[in-house]
């Protein structure tokens, strides 16, 4: 969840280095890199900004992001990448309000991610 944000933010990829805030452990990776010896960025197979283009939610904003924050969020999204081979997506969404419910998340967060599957099914054809 991204705490600032009024949008759900669609991280097209991963970055590998640059990792020094601490976690609330007081740990952060060795050498600020998710992997030493992996590549400094990773994309993802899903196109995030043609997910955009085609999709429509009243009352959400959705928008393509290429920087998931250099913290756990992205930790986790370049590891997916990585193991993955690139399958994979990460989503930000806003914190609820009275505007944007746990219901419109949902439903939006449905019409993203059956868009995304259209794209890739779409590629395997």
């Amino acid at each position: 969840m991204m705490s600032s944000s009024k949008a759900i933010a669609l991280e097209q990829c991963g970055r590998n280095k640059g990792y020094m805030e601490k976690d609330l452990s007081g740990a952060h990776p060795q050498g600020g890199c998710c992997l030493l010896e992996g590549p400094e960025r990773i994309e993802s197979a899903v196109n995030m900004k043609s997910v955009c283009k085609n999709i429509s939610w009243p009352g959400v904003h959705v928008i393509q992001s290429r920087d998931a924050g250099r913290y756990l969020c992205e930790y986790a999204y370049y590891i997916s990448l990585y193991c993955g081979s690139g399958n994979a997506m990460f989503i930000h969404v806003p914190p609820q309000s009275r505007i944007i419910t746990a219901g419109l998340l949902g439903q939006a967060l449905q019409i993203i991610i059956q868009e995304a599957l259209r794209q890739q099914n779409h590629l395997c054809d």
